[in-house]
């Protein structure tokens, strides 16, 4: 039986979605705990390899079984389980899935979310939660900025370092920018992601927001195909993968 199963965690004391050698990952959390309770070894495949302090509200992983298991079970043993190892993460559902189901090449689409907290004062509650900037971010100019990338092209000045894609080349569905008192959402999506591109991408709007950059300047850094053009690269901490489609 393949299973589909819906994941959240906390990324700040994590090494990443994968298996590291050193470090605590989500994968070894879930795998550990799918042994601990169906006494089998199986590999849990997600849609997205998010990196150490990437935060998830709905990754979507799979894997196998060779026994046929309640769906409620599944989840409050996953959970219950990984109560135990206190770990940063929980399985919020579960559903069989077809056998031809694969969490990362099946997926259509995939949606994050960056979150900005645009204020003097430092943040307590969101500590590891956001990034932090504190001055006034003026938003206005950066959806100016911000719908230069939209739309397919290379993307290589927003490609970090040591990506493994074949190609520069994505189409960038949405990028929307929404304010909301002091904080500032970059709600991103597309089939899929450059490594570090919407960071890179965030990190050069942040530029356009303290007038570092003008908007124009986003159209002209993207044309030159150059990474060492572009702006900063954001901090983990404020990325969220809140949406895989199908």
């Amino acid at each position: 039986m393949r299973y589909k199963i819906t994941i959240e965690y906390d990324g700040t004391n994590l090494v990443g979605w994968q298996k590291q050698q050193e470090g605590k990952s989500a994968q070894e959390y879930l795998e550990t705990a799918l042994f601990n309770f169906a006494h089998q070894k199986s590999e849990i495949y997600a849609a997205g390899r998010t990196d150490a302090g990437v935060h998830a509200l709905a990754q979507v992983a799979h894997f196998d079984l060779n026994t046929d298991m309640e769906l409620f079970r599944i989840r409050e043993a996953f959970n219950a389980n990984l109560r135990d190892m206190q770990a940063p993460v929980a399985v919020i559902n579960v559903e069989q899935a077809p056998a031809n189901f694969h969490a990362r090449f099946s997926a259509t689409g995939r949606g994050y979310i960056y979150r900005i907290l645009n204020r003097r004062a430092r943040t307590v509650l969101l500590e590891n939660r956001v990034w932090h900037v504190g001055f006034p971010l003026d938003v206005d100019l950066m959806r100016e900025g911000a719908k230069h990338l939209l739309g397919h092209h290379d993307f290589s000045s927003f490609r970090g370092a040591g990506c493994q894609a074949l190609s520069p080349l994505k189409t960038l569905d949405k990028l929307e920018i929404i304010q909301n008192g002091d904080e500032i959402d970059f709600i991103v999506e597309a089939r899929s992601f450059l490594y570090h591109q919407v960071r890179n991408m965030v990190g050069t709007l942040k530029m356009v927001g303290d007038k570092h950059l003008t908007p124009d300047d986003v159209k002209t850094i993207l044309e030159s195909k150059c990474r060492a053009n572009a702006g900063v690269t954001a901090p983990a901490c404020g990325l969220y993968l809140n949406k895989v489609m199908y």
